[in-house]
C-alpha cells in the first residue's frame, strides 16, 4: 500500500512526533518517514563524555586520547543506525477486538510481523503497557488492555512502538493510529432483580402463569424466578426455597422489557437489562428484547446473546 506524500508543513508538524499521522485501517510498514530517533539520558551522558575526552586530548595533545574520543564517537553514530534498524521494516496491523463489559478491561489486538531475517529485541509496544521481543520472520499477536468505563464504541488510542536497542543510547519510536475500536457492553447490574412480568399483548411469562395451566409441582428456586411463584408454605416448614411450576412453563418465551427495568436513568435501566440477558442466557431460557422502537424476537444461543448485548450497548 503506497502512502500519500506529505507536504513540507505536514512533515515538520510537531504532532507527528507524538500523535503520528492520520488513522488508517490497513497495515502500516515502519520506514524512515514514521520512525523518529532521539538520544536517551544515557546517550546525552555518553555524548558529554566524548566531548570531555576530546577536550582533554586537545589540551594535552594526547594521541591516545584523540583515538579514544574518535572510537567513542564512532560507536555513538553507528548506534543510531542500529536503533533505526531495530524498527525499520516491521509491519503492524490491527486485529479483531472482542467486546467487553463496561468496568472491565477492553483488549485491542495487533499483529506485528517481521518480514526480514533480523532478530528484534526489546520492542516496547504501548497503548498504556506492553513489551515483547520478535524472532526473525515471525508474526506475533499482541493484546493491549485499557480500562472500559462507558458503554458504546471505544476507539483505539495512539499505539507507540519503540526500542532502545542495542546500547540504550538512543530511543527509536513510531506513534501509530489505527481505525480500530471495540464495542463495550453495559455493565451488568450487581443485584439480580426478578425477570419482568410480560404484558398479555406479548404472551405471559412461563414462571408467572396460573390460570388455565396445570400445576406440576415444585422446583428449586433459581435466581430470576418471580417472587409470586415462591412456595412460601414449604419455606416456612424449613424445606428450603422452591418455586411453583406449571404445565407449559418451560416452553413460554421470556420478554425483557425496558419499561419494566428498574432504575432512575437510562444507564441504570440498561445495566439491569444487561444483567437479565446474562442470567437468561446462563439459565438457557428463550428470551426476547423490547426497547423503545426496537424489538428482538425470543431466541437462545451465542449469536442471539451478543446481538442483544450489542443493541443495549448502542441504544
Amino acid at each position: 500500500m503506497t502512502e500519500a506524500l506529505l507536504s513540507l508543513k505536514q512533515r515538520f508538524n510537531p504532532s507527528r512526533f507524538f500523535r503520528g499521522e492520520d488513522p488508517v485501517a490497513g497495515p502500516i510498514t515502519l520506514n524512515q518517514r514514521r520512525i523518529f530517533i532521539l538520544p536517551t539520558g544515557q546517550g546525552l551522558l555518553f555524548a558529554a563524555l566524548i566531548v570531555l575526552v576530546l577536550l582533554i586530548a586537545f589540551v594535552y595533545n594526547n594521541n591516545l586520547a584523540y583515538l579514544l574520543s574518535f572510537l567513542l564517537a564512532s560507536i555513538f553514530f553507528v548506534t543510531i543506525l542500529h536503533s533505526y534498524k531495530s524498527l525499520a521494516g516491521l509491519v503492524i496491523q490491527a486485529g479483531y477486538n472482542q467486546p467487553a463489559f463496561a468496568g472491565a478491561a477492553a483488549g485491542f489486538n495487533f499483529h506485528v510481523h517481521d518480514p526480514s531475517g533480523q532478530l528484534r529485541v526489546g520492542l516496547d509496544i504501548r497503548l498504556r503497557e506492553g513489551q515483547t521481543s520478535l524472532a526473525p520472520r515471525q508474526t506475533q499477536t499482541v493484546t493491549l488492555y485499557v480500562s472500559a468505563e462507558r458503554r458504546g464504541w471505544l476507539s483505539c488510542d495512539i499505539l507507540t512502538i519503540s526500542s532502545r536497542y542495542p546500547l540504550g543510547l538512543f530511543r527509536a519510536w513510531s506513534p501509530l493510529r489505527f481505525d480500530s475500536r471495540v464495542l463495550i457492553y453495559p455493565m451488568p447490574a450487581r443485584e439480580m432483580r426478578p425477570f419482568p412480568e410480560t404484558d398479555a399483548e406479548y404472551g405471559q411469562q412461563g414462571q408467572n402463569r396460573r390460570n388455565g395451566d396445570e400445576f406440576l409441582g415444585l422446583k428449586t428456586y433459581q435466581t430470576g424466578d418471580s417472587i409470586r411463584q415462591i412456595h412460601w408454605k414449604s419455606f416456612a416448614k424449613g424445606r428450603g426455597l422452591h418455586s411453583k411450576q406449571y404445565a407449559g412453563a418451560g416452553s413460554v418465551d421470556l420478554w425483557l422489557d425496558y419499561a419494566a427495568a428498574p432504575g432512575s436513568n437510562v444507564e441504570e435501566r440498561l445495566s439491569q437489562m444487561c444483567r437479565w440477558v446474562v442470567e437468561a442466557e446462563r439459565l438457557g431460557l428463550a428470551y426476547g428484547l423490547m426497547l423503545p422502537g426496537i424489538r428482538i424476537e425470543p431466541n437462545v444461543g451465542a449469536d442471539h446473546y451478543h446481538q442483544c448485548l450489542e443493541i443495549l450497548a448502542q441504544f
